[in-house]
């Protein structure tokens, strides 16, 4: 029977969370808003609309107007944009998709990116070879947390939910999943504490993809 291996691609395959966090910090400063990067932290893995209102609606604060939530978030690709040549990926991401390909697995990302940054996020990663589909944020109307990027990352394999595992490194990632109803693996490379990934439905947390790698005989891909 078909198998499916979904994947997040920030901070699970590509080492990007920090400078997410960065980026985003520089565009709420420009903006005139004062966001600690912990907080930000926090919230990376969110679509960026439901970034911006998270973390400017939270504490009893009228949520951002719709103006300045695009505006937000154009500075925010603009910033982030001039990392694309230099995006990085994570010790042996490409291996570890190479390795589930070969055994079977239709490999399918399931991203909040867009397509430009999914693009160069892919190059970062170079294996195209063993990437069956992808799930952008253009492909869905509700991002992470909402299952619908895992549940359209299954439909373009072609496989039931229980036959599938769902690997992600932030607690929006694992609420995802679990709603969609798919196993979930939780790497902590993207600097999410184990507690919180367990406890957000996390069913194996690993170091990152080289140690998911060495251990696939002892995971839920096993």
């Amino acid at each position: 029977m078909e198998r499916a291996a979904v994947f997040d691609v920030d901070g699970t395959l590509a080492d990007t969370n920090h400078l997410h966090v960065v980026t985003w910090w520089e565009a709420f400063r420009q903006a005139g808003h004062a966001v600690p990067t912990h907080a930000i932290h926090r919230a990376i893995g969110l679509g960026s609309e439901d970034l911006v209102a998270h973390l400017l609606g939270e504490d009893g604060k009228a949520p951002p107007a719709p103006d300045e939530v695009r505006d937000l978030s154009t500075a925010h690709k603009v910033l982030y944009a001039q990392y694309f040549g230099r995006l990085t990926a994570l010790p042996d991401a490409g291996r570890l998709l190479r390795r589930l390909a070969d055994d079977a697995w239709t490999v399918v990302l399931a991203t909040s990116a867009g397509d430009d940054e999914l693009s160069a996020l892919r190059r970062a990663i170079d294996a195209d070879d063993a990437v069956e589909a992808t799930a952008s944020a253009d492909d869905v109307s509700a991002g992470k947390p909402a299952p619908e990027p895992v549940e359209r990352a299954l439909e373009l394999a072609g496989v039931p939910a229980e036959r599938a595992v769902f690997v992600g490194d932030t607690v929006w990632d694992m609420q995802a999943g679990t709603r969609a109803g798919v196993p979930c693996v939780a790497l902590l490379c993207g600097g999410v504490a184990r507690a919180d990934l367990e406890k957000a439905g996390a069913d194996a947390v690993f170091d990152d993809p080289a140690h998911l790698l060495s251990e696939l005989a002892r995971s839920p891909f096993a």
